[in-house]
């Protein structure tokens, strides 16, 4: 069986110790680095300190590589307690061997309030490039293909947030990662935020300097790998057909019918140069739905209800029915059911930024609130990283790209929405990036 190596951060809590003694008691276990930034001693004969405040940075990565000279590396990336499985470190030996996996990983139990909770984790895909892919917190590293990779690829950068990063993209290019699902660990709760607000943390401006640092990284990814894409975009085909109107708003909805009538409102009271409607596809709502958008419509004929026929429809194939009807506009605007424009010139700034550039897409920027519109963290998101030569290959790594969300119809006729109601809007932004320039309004 396989000898391991085991790199772990120290901290000054009581379970520290404890912790370490696993590995250390380990047969399998050759060396322990601790990494710390000045307050370890040391004690056990396995380990050794190395002075650093984080292996997230690419030289103490670095460092750890090149003395390493077991079969394994083990990367433990939490300071809290990690209580280790019945036979753990031998599992991820034998499966790193039969799968020849570069890395593996496993899920794991939380401990909250003394009962355990099963944490199962996604399986890795090579499209799984975003810099916060759950992995949980034990990393097993198969040291032939890890050198391979360096020794391809280059060292892990010298950056000082992005280096576990780096090593793991560069890793996975020409070796597996392997989800193993079984739960070989346990731990206190890590996050305990919902997923929604863990969501926007990339955009924080605290964060910045972070994010940064991994776009650099991972745009050399995309280059190793022969996936990036150099700037240089298509022209936007010219209209080989009449539109009804300049533009128009596009609001799928289900059972709304507490706010379907304020973001209809707020679309119809926009001021325009132009003609628009607002196109509302009601997805066979089981509320009073229907009903708000029938009144709204008597009122005004600019609103255009759709019912589609087909009952199998999520968000995106809604959006189909919309760009695809005779009633669409050349510009399709995204208003989603629960929110309300900032202004009543926002549709006529979506549509003179299409007018000022060869543009296949617009996106702009938005708030956060609650339903007292009283702003909420982490307040406006506006996807500042991006950037008209990198942003394209960026977008993979980031939570989306930004609302609203504009589309030169035929563009989206040509492309169609995924039948899905999460993503959908991300899928066809992407696939608009591959040809055509996308604007920006910040």
């Amino acid at each position: 069986m396989g000898t391991i190596t085991v790199a772990i951060p120290f901290t000054g809590k009581s379970h520290f110790p404890s912790t370490l003694r696993q590995f250390t008691e380990s047969p399998l276990v050759e060396k322990v680095y601790v990494v710390h930034d000045g307050g370890y001693k040391g004690g056990d004969m396995k380990c050794e300190g190395i002075l650093s405040s984080s292996f997230t940075n690419g030289r103490t990565v670095g460092q750890i590589l090149a003395n390493t000279v077991t079969d394994h590396l083990l990367i433990v990336t939490r300071s809290d307690a990690i209580e280790l499985g019945q036979g753990a470190l031998e599992r991820f030996v034998t499966i790193a061997t039969e799968t020849s996996a570069g890395m593996v990983y496993s899920d794991y139990q939380e401990i909250s309030d003394g009962k355990r909770t099963g944490h199962p984790l996604l399986d890795y895909q090579f499209g799984s490039v975003r810099d916060n892919f759950d992995f949980g917190f034990l990393l097993f590293l198969s040291c032939k293909p890890v050198r391979y990779a360096v020794t391809k690829y280059g060292a892990p950068a010298d950056v000082r947030w992005a280096g576990l990063y780096d090593l793991r993209l560069k890793i996975s290019i020409d070796a597996g990662i392997f989800h193993l699902q079984e739960f070989l660990y346990s731990t206190p709760a890590y996050d305990e935020r919902t997923s929604g607000e863990k969501l926007f943390d990339y955009v924080d401006p605290r964060n910045r300097d972070v994010q940064k640092e991994m776009e650099v990284v991972f745009t050399q990814f995309l280059k190793d790998a022969g996936a990036y894409l150099a700037p240089g975009f298509n022209h936007v085909p010219a209209s080989r057909e009449p539109f009804p109107v300049e533009a128009s708003v596009v609001i799928p909805v289900r059972n709304r019918e507490r706010t379907i009538g304020d973001a209809v409102e707020s679309a119809l009271g926009q001021k325009t140069d132009f003609a628009f409607n607002v196109i509302v596809v009601e997805n066979h709502s089981t509320d009073a739905t229907g009903n708000v958008i029938g009144r709204m419509h008597n009122k005004d004929k600019r609103v255009v209800c759709l019912v589609p026929e087909r009952r199998d429809l999520g968000i995106g194939g809604c959006w189909n029915e919309a760009v695809f009807s005779d009633h669409c506009g050349r510009f399709a605007v995204q208003l989603d059911s629960d929110d309300l424009y900032s202004s009543n010139g926002t549709l006529q700034r979506v549509v003179d930024e299409f007018r000022s550039n060869d543009y296949g897409m617009v996106i702009g920027s938005y708030k956060l609130v609650n339903f007292e519109l009283q702003e909420i963290p982490p307040g406006i998101i506006d996807h500042r990283e991006w950037t008209d030569d990198n942003g394209r290959n960026n977008a993979l790594r980031v939570n989306g790209l930004g609302a609203p969300r504009a589309f030169r119809t035929e563009v989206a006729r040509e492309i169609r929405f995924p039948n899905v109601s999460y993503g959908e809007d991300y899928a066809v932004a992407l696939a608009v990036s591959r040809k055509y320039r996308i604007g920006r309004i910040y």
